[in-house]
C-alpha cells in the first residue's frame, strides 16, 4: 500500500528500471524521467548500449531480455519498471515481463504494446476497441492478458500502446518510404493511400510513459496525438522533405510485402484513435498536432 501511495504523490521521485533504454523511445523516456528527478537503471546488452543509456542519465545494467535473473533483480531494486525493449518473440516478451513483475512486486510495471493490435478501426476508436491484429503483432494478445492478470495478485500492471511514432531520429516510417518508388523519384504508399495512420510524436510519447507510473492498476492507454492523417498525405509530405516536389506513387500490398515482409500489413491498416483516456486520467496533453508539417521538414 505504501508503494501505491507514493506512486500517486505528484513530485515524488522514484527508482525506475527500464529496458530498451538505448533505443529511440528509451533514450527519450530516460531523459524525461531524469528531467523529472527520477533515478534510472537501464538494461544494456552491449558496450554501445551502455554508453547510450549513460549519456542520457541512467546507470547501466548489463544484460538482455533473456537474462531473467538480471531482470528480476534489477526490478526488485526499483519502485517501478518501464519495459520498452522489443522482444524477439512472444515467449521471450512474456518471460521477461513475468520476471520483472516478480521483481517489482507491488510497484508499477508499465508494458509496451501498440495500436496495430486493433486492426482497422472503422472510424475513431479508443482502448475499448476490439482486437483484430495483423499476423505480425498477433502474439501480443497472450502477453498483454498475462501482464494485466497480475492485478488480481496485487500487481500494478499498466499498458501503453503507442501509435506510429515520428519525430527525432525515428526510422520506422523512413523504412516504409524507402520501398519501391523512392529510387524512381517518388515516395510510395499502399493502394489508394486513403488509410489513416494513428501517429504520436516521440516528444509526447516519453511523457506519457512517465505519467503512466501513477496510473491505476490494470489501466491501458493508447499513445496517440489525436491527429490521424492518411498514408498518402504522409507520403506527400515526406516527398517534399526529400526534395521530390511532393511526388508519390501507389504500390500494391503484395509489392510492399515483398520488400518489408509481414509488417506491410500493419502499414496498410486504417486506424484512428483518440487520446482522451490518457488526457482525462493522467493529465497527458500531446503538444504535436501538425505531423504533416514535421514530415515535410525532416
Amino acid at each position: 500500500m505504501m508503494v501505491r501511495y507514493l506512486m500517486r504523490e505528484k513530485g515524488v521521485t522514484m527508482r525506475v528500471f527500464l529496458t530498451g533504454g538505448s533505443g529511440y523511445i528509451g533514450q527519450a523516456t530516460i531523459a524525461e524521467l531524469v528531467g523529472q528527478g527520477h533515478t534510472v537503471e537501464a538494461l544494456a546488452r552491449s558496450v554501445r548500449a551502455e554508453e547510450a543509456v549513460v549519456a542520457v542519465g541512467a546507470t547501466a545494467v548489463r544484460g538482455g531480455l533473456a537474462d531473467l535473473e538480471v531482470l528480476r533483480e534489477a526490478a526488485a531494486r526499483a519502485e517501478a519498471v518501464i519495459h520498452l525493449a522489443q522482444a524477439s518473440s512472444g515467449e521471450e516478451d512474456l518471460a521477461a515481463a513475468a520476471a520483472m513483475q516478480d521483481g517489482v512486486g507491488g510497484g508499477t510495471y508499465v508494458h509496451t504494446g501498440g495500436t496495430w493490435v486493433y486492426g482497422d478501426t472503422d472510424g475513431v476508436q479508443d482502448e475499448t476497441a476490439a482486437w483484430n491484429p495483423p499476423g505480425a503483432v498477433a502474439w501480443r494478445k497472450a502477453v498483454e492478458d498475462a501482464v494485466l492478470a497480475r492485478t488480481a495478485d496485487g500487481g500494478r500492471p499498466v499498458i501503453v500502446q503507442p501509435g506510429l511514432i515520428y519525430g527525432g531520429d525515428n526510422r520506422l516510417i523512413d523504412a516504409f518510404f524507402v520501398q519501391p518508388g523512392t529510387e524512381k523519384g517518388a515516395i510510395s504508399y499502399i493502394g489508394d493511400g486513403g488509410n489513416r495512420w494513428a501517429l504520436v510524436h516521440i516528444d509526447d510519447l516519453a511523457p506519457l510513459y512517465v505519467a503512466a507510473l501513477s496510473a491505476e492498476a490494470g489501466s491501458v492507454y493508447v499513445g496517440v496525438g489525436g491527429v490521424n492523417p492518411t498514408a498518402k498525405e504522409v507520403a506527400e509530405a515526406c516527398a517534399r522533405a526529400a526534395g521530390l516536389d511532393g511526388k508519390t506513387t501507389s504500390i500494391t500490398l503484395e509489392q510492399a510485402s515483398a520488400e518489408m515482409g509481414p509488417i506491410a500489413d500493419a502499414f496498410a491498416l486504417d486506424q484512428q484513435f483518440t487520446p482522451a483516456k490518457a488526457q482525462r486520467e493522467l493529465g497527458w496533453q500531446p503538444s504535436h498536432t501538425e505531423p504533416l508539417s514535421v514530415f515535410a521538414q525532416d
